[in-house]
């Protein structure tokens, strides 16, 4: 058991390595005083400063945030309807056929996903920026926001909801007093996997931004084409930075939530009023 124990660590930890290694050298060079990553000349702050007095790339940061801001919140309202309405249908069959619906953006190739709304923007006269690119946003992270919420509403026990109902609360007393509070954890999950998706995404918007606008991840794709600079290091780390921020802000949020839970069921046990 101990052999085993100790195996399943060395690999969790060459699979860390794997995926951290090539970022940490990232970043090591975004501090090298010379121009390229063959050696390390000296340390120096001059590529972070080359990215804040980038005018064009702050504006393009403030584009891709705006971006994955907006379609986020959208996604999220959204996919938390879907999910909801998903889980209320009665008959199997169809909420298996909504699921595989709802899956099809999820398993479907970015370069295909990118280009069929390329042809659909084109075909409904839209021009391809702002619009475009919050639209397309919007329809990939629904679905992903559906996922994170329909195991939480499959384990909200129905019984709940009938107390409720029983005790003389409306629809919309039960939905916003009961279903939400329920699936919070759901719901905030949906909203960050959304937002990281969002920033991350280079494939659909690849074919969906305009010449007058583009993203994070485009611009970087763009700017590596023409030679690797290690401003382009310096940006990418701070990517990481901001992205790990993201993380340990929903790690402590759902962490808080599931003491709040916790709390209020060992006050139920009691008889203590919920605050």
């Amino acid at each position: 058991m101990n052999r085993k124990f100790k195996a399943s660590h060395l690999y969790l930890w060459l699979v860390f390595v794997v995926l951290y290694a090539p970022i940490l050298y990232l970043a090591y060079y975004s501090f090298n005083s010379g121009e390229t990553m063959h050696g390390f000349e000296g340390f120096t702050w001059h590529w972070y400063g080359e990215v804040f007095a980038d005018t064009r790339l702050l504006i393009i940061v403030l584009n891709t945030v705006v971006i994955a801001l907006f379609s986020s919140a959208i996604s999220t309202i959204l996919g938390v309807i879907g999910a909801i309405a998903i889980h209320r249908t009665r008959r199997l069959r169809r909420q298996n056929a909504l699921l595989s619906l709802n899956n099809v953006l999820i398993v479907s190739p970015d370069v295909i996903i990118g280009a069929s709304f390329l042809i659909f923007f084109t075909m409904l006269g839209i021009k391809l920026g702002f619009a475009s690119v919050l639209i397309s946003h919007i329809a990939f992270s629904v679905p992903i926001v559906v996922i994170m919420v329909l195991p939480r509403l499959k384990e909200m026990s129905p019984t709940l909801l009938d107390a409720a109902r029983d005790l003389g609360a409306t629809e919309w007393n039960v939905l916003t007093k009961v279903v939400l509070p329920v699936i919070k954890s759901g719901i905030f999950a949906g909203f960050f996997m959304a937002l990281t998706y969002s920033l991350d995404d280079f494939a659909v918007t690849f074919f969906v931004t305009g010449n007058g606008f583009t993203t994070l991840s485009v611009e970087i794709y763009s700017r590596a084409r023409q030679g690797v600079s290690l401003s382009i290091n310096a940006l990418s780390t701070l990517i990481f930075l901001f992205t790990m921020l993201l993380v340990v802000g929903y790690y402590f949020l759902s962490r808080r939530g599931q003491r709040a839970n916790a709390g209020r069921s060992r006050g139920a046990e009691w008889g203590l009023p919920n605050k």
